[in-house]
């Protein structure tokens, strides 16, 4: 029984659209994940799963602690519910959510937030000044992990801190210790332009050539900085963690004796974007169905909705994948629709009216922002079907 008959027979219960995690996909996912960290933790990017429950499933199996979440009120949650070692890994000005933060002796204990100049920490005293027996507020430094060549006329890599040099860290970290009611304990750096970009781009080798060229550059310049910048934040505060990497770059950022955990969150779906990289492989997991309502000319069909562009660059890349059957593809003239989507093909001469086409995201986590349940396959039935953040009624971005 290949992939389609199995998810087809799983859902013949289920009226699309909806969305589903393969468990045995996400499994496999899991395990080539954790030989590839060697023995050092991976901390999951909740921003890719977004749905607790998921993130429940995946910090049961061995090589997985902590989650680094995207905003404080979504770490605030997570917490509340029982969830432990919470990262928030982008820097917060939600003073309800600080103030909070700052009143619950347990939230206080679990979650860390990000800072990444003075700024911050003046915002973080004028939002919990007025808390009454406030708490201890757990700190993690953000680090620019980007690559900037030819004399700063070339970078690749989020811009994310201003922080890149280690009289920076340092100087950023006395200014924590020097301030009551802060302790810093982590430094984050995530170097996009390697974790977040494959290297075997299809039909274009010569694009493929300067992607591993930027990035054995990168990782070499990466080592030296990234360890000066923990040994100077390590003279001024006791760390508990050094977190670097994503899916793209876990077998390398584990090598650095300065890191002490990766954080990782696409690969346990393994979304369309991730298909593209020479140093691992994944199985598509997380898939969503929408069904053939109309048959509208020879070689076509169009679909219920579709249009579920993932962030980042507008381009085709963004897209979703028709995955299954195999060899659909878009109207160039339409893309994917807001409310419908046709499809061409050869493969679209045996779909009838009601049949399912089954579609991957280019990215991960924002599939989840579409559907309010994911229904959880092994084998080729559902076992259970779980809530995502928006089936629980929360939508943190």
């Amino acid at each position: 029984m290949n992939d389609r008959q199995r998810y087809d027979r799983a859902t013949a219960h289920l009226d699309p659209p909806f969305a589903v995690l393969d468990l045995e996909a996400l499994r496999s996912n899991a395990s080539g994940m954790k030989r590839r960290a060697g023995g050092k933790p991976i901390r999951i990017a909740s921003k890719s799963i977004r749905s607790r429950a998921v993130l429940e499933r995946i910090l049961a199996m061995d090589g997985f602690a902590g989650i680094m979440a995207f905003t404080l009120p979504e770490a605030l949650w997570l917490v509340a519910t029982g969830l432990r070692d919470v990262l928030v890994a982008y820097p917060t000005t939600d003073r309800a959510a600080l103030a909070e933060l700052a009143a619950d002796p347990r939230a206080a204990r679990e979650i860390t937030v990000m800072v990444d100049r003075s700024e911050h920490l003046d915002l973080i005293e004028s939002a919990t000044g007025h808390v009454h027996d406030r708490h201890e507020i757990r700190l993690c430094l953000d680090i620019d992990a980007g690559f900037v060549a030819l004399g700063g006329r070339f970078r690749a890599g989020a811009r994310r801190s201003p922080i890149r040099e280690p009289d920076q860290a340092a100087d950023l970290a006395a200014d924590i210790a020097k301030r009551p009611g802060f302790r810093l304990v982590g430094v984050m750096a995530y170097e996009a332009q390697i974790a977040g970009v494959g290297d075997a781009p299809p039909g274009n080798p010569a694009l493929a050539r300067a992607i591993r060229w930027m990035q054995a550059r990168s990782r070499r310049e990466l080592i030296v900085r990234r360890g000066r910048i923990v040994q100077a934040v390590a003279q001024i505060s006791d760390l508990e963690f050094v977190n670097g990497g994503g899916t793209g770059s876990i077998e390398g950022t584990v090598r650095e004796r300065a890191v002490t955990e990766v954080a990782a969150g696409s690969g346990f779906f393994h979304p369309r974007l991730f298909d593209f990289y020479r140093s691992f492989t994944g199985r598509p997991a997380a898939l969503f169905a929408l069904p053939v309502v109309r048959r509208p000319a020879p070689g076509v069909v169009t679909v219920l909705g579709g249009g579920y562009h993932a962030s980042g660059h507008p381009g085709l890349d963004r897209l979703p994948q028709p995955y299954l059957p195999c060899g659909l593809r878009y109207d160039p003239a339409e893309g994917a629709g807001e409310v419908q989507t046709p499809l061409l093909g050869q493969a679209a001469e045996d779909l009838r009216t009601g049949d399912r086409v089954w579609f991957r995201h280019a990215k991960a986590g924002e599939l989840c922002e579409r559907f309010a349940a994911l229904h959880l396959i092994d084998g080729d039935e559902v076992v259970e079907t779980v809530p995502t953040y928006r089936g629980e009624g929360r939508t943190f971005l």
